[in-house]
């Protein structure tokens, strides 16, 4: 997938991949890679500015932990981040319907 296709979205896919659990910056790479079978190969100079972005408007905190001797920073989504992510979902269906009924009509 091309970059063009990503932008703007790429936080609501962080958000969406932290809903579940809390997760170190390569293994959210590795989720959103197997989740869309492969179409989002995203490197860690798009990904990790854009969790300090998160974590700057408060949707998402980080810690870090200790993994076999390495040091690991984990994301997990705050309470503020849940609501953003319900809201960007809502969004994102509407923008879905929308062209839809664009497509649909030509």
């Amino acid at each position: 997938m091309e970059g063009d296709a990503l932008r703007g979205h790429l936080e609501l896919l962080l958000l969406a991949a932290l809903a579940s659990e809390e997760q170190h910056g390569y293994a959210l790479i590795e989720w959103l890679r197997t989740q869309s079978e492969g179409a989002l190969d995203l490197g860690e100079g798009s990904v990790y500015p854009a969790l300090r972005r998160l974590e700057a408007a408060g949707w998402v905190t980080s810690s870090w932990r200790s993994d076999g001797g390495r040091r690991k920073r984990i994301y997990r989504l705050t309470k503020r981040g849940e609501e953003r992510l319900r809201r960007e979902r809502e969004g994102w269906d509407d923008l879905v319907r929308t062209v839809g009924l664009v497509l649909e009509a030509s």
